[in-house]
């Protein structure tokens, strides 16, 4: 777990390392993009300034809906809701906020917006794969314990430590996972800040961090790297969407009889189905969000919702002639 990766000389500026992914899955997107949207009529700075957008109404979206979702976490300390650097994203907010500019600013340039939907779909997976990686530096997105052989044990004072020595009735755990002493704990006697909290590594004693290293109950539990899942099923949707954004064309420069299901804004389409699935049983490995309805996360219900607006697109393509590019 490497939150912070380096120190930028003589300013002392640290770099997170989850802000430092995003960037580096944009950089590695956005010219992919232009080089797919070759064959399309486009000025390629349009297209740059059209991943500009999105990434920042993307930024906002998620973190506006991880602050709603986690709204407890932020009292006493606003200033930290701008954050994003730390962690704490969602990305179904992301997705629902960025949607309406990418559509709005390729209505204004009146360019083909199935086709860059597409297109675009493709570098959002791609650009994705990186932020998960971030994620997981960060030690945010975190699994629940498990034996595999390629479990991952977080740091003290991680998330995914905080996570194991609390109750969390949000996830119907009565009891934490791991029993700390309580010369662990800081205990608050203001009703403001009730219970206890976990004293910061640098304020243990090097008895107490001793203890840490020499009694294998006191480290984190090993967990489902779920990140790490989540970087590569972004990986892989971004081949698939490749392949059928590929297939589509194909077709569409055809003048053979379309074949079924090419339609431009199926991988725009099936991305929301293939994504909803996707993260819908990945949810089942994760240990970070609460429950809402029967045990299910607020992340899989946006996931079934997402499989079917996914449908429901397909079904509405299917029934419209996409317009002709005109060159």
């Amino acid at each position: 777990m490497y939150p912070e990766l380096f120190e930028i000389p003589f300013i002392h500026v640290t770099i997170k390392s989850h802000g430092f992914m995003m960037v580096v899955g944009f950089l590695v997107a956005v010219p992919v993009i232009r080089y797919l949207i070759r064959n399309i009529r486009l000025n390629s700075q349009v297209i740059t300034n059209l991943a500009l957008y999105s990434l920042i109404a993307g930024v906002a979206g998620a973190r506006t809906f991880f602050v709603i979702h986690h709204l407890g976490q932020f009292e006493g300390r606003l200033a930290s809701i701008f954050a994003v650097w730390e962690g704490g994203l969602e990305f179904y907010g992301g997705v629902i906020f960025a949607i309406p500019v990418i559509v709005l600013c390729l209505l204004h340039h009146k360019l083909p917006i199935r086709r860059y939907l597409d297109i675009l779909a493709i570098g959002l997976m791609l650009g994705l794969a990186f932020g998960r990686i971030g994620c997981f530096l960060n030690g945010c997105c975190f699994g629940k314990p498990t034996q595999l052989p390629w479990a991952v044990r977080f740091p003290y004072g991680s998330f995914a430590y905080h996570s194991q020595v609390y109750r969390d009735y949000a996830r119907d755990r009565s009891e934490p996972y791991r029993k700390l002493p309580d010369e662990f704990f800081d205990y608050h006697a203001d009703v403001t800040v009730p219970g206890k909290t976990l004293k910061p590594y640098e304020r243990l004693s090097e008895e107490q961090k001793e203890m840490l290293k020499a009694n294998n109950q006191l480290r984190s539990l090993p967990v489902h790297p779920t990140q790490l899942y989540s970087s590569a099923n972004a990986a892989l949707l971004c081949f698939i969407l490749y392949i059928i954004w590929r297939r589509s064309e194909k077709s569409s420069n055809s003048d053979s009889t379309k074949k079924l299901l090419t339609e431009p804004g199926l991988a725009f389409s099936l991305a929301f189905i293939l994504y909803g699935i996707a993260r819908f049983f990945i949810e089942f490995l994760r240990d970070d969000n609460p429950f809402e309805v029967d045990s299910l996360t607020i992340s899989q219900l946006l996931s079934i919702a997402s499989i079917a607006l996914g449908a429901v697109l397909i079904a509405i393509l299917h029934r419209i002639k996409p317009k002709p590019l005109s060159y």
